[in-house]
């Protein structure tokens, strides 16, 4: 079983965000099974997830969700913009929550803030 954590930043990103998307805890927690430990415990790719080049290292994947299913977007299904940014540890089977953003807010994932992630688990 994955074991899911969150950064400090993605807390502050989801809180924002449930003012605007009450269902996101709920969604957050149905990408988890339906997404998340089915590309990587099953390993059955539904092209929902997408690794990040770039910022990976040989311990630590980095991947986004693109196809998020938000029940407070009634009507777009998997096409709902929001994005989740997450590390992936292999040898501890880890999922690290870094980002989420709606497209219509940001164009694209912070890129200073992984490597900012990356940065600090190489001095741990």
């Amino acid at each position: 079983m994955i074991k899911y954590l969150t950064t400090i930043e993605f807390q502050k990103d989801l809180k924002r965000m449930l003012k605007k998307f009450k269902s996101l805890e709920f969604d957050i927690d149905n990408a988890k099974e339906s997404t998340i430990e089915l590309f990587h415990i099953r390993k059955l790719d539904n092209n929902s997830i997408f690794q990040i080049q770039g910022f990976n290292t040989e311990k630590i994947k980095i991947y986004k969700i693109k196809k998020f299913a938000c029940k407070a977007l009634k009507g777009c299904g998997i096409k709902s913009g929001i994005r989740v940014i997450y590390a992936f540890h292999w040898a501890e089977l880890k999922v690290i929550f870094l980002q989420i953003y709606y497209k219509g807010d940001q164009e694209k994932e912070d890129y200073e803030r992984i490597k900012t992630y990356l940065k600090n688990e190489s001095r741990a």
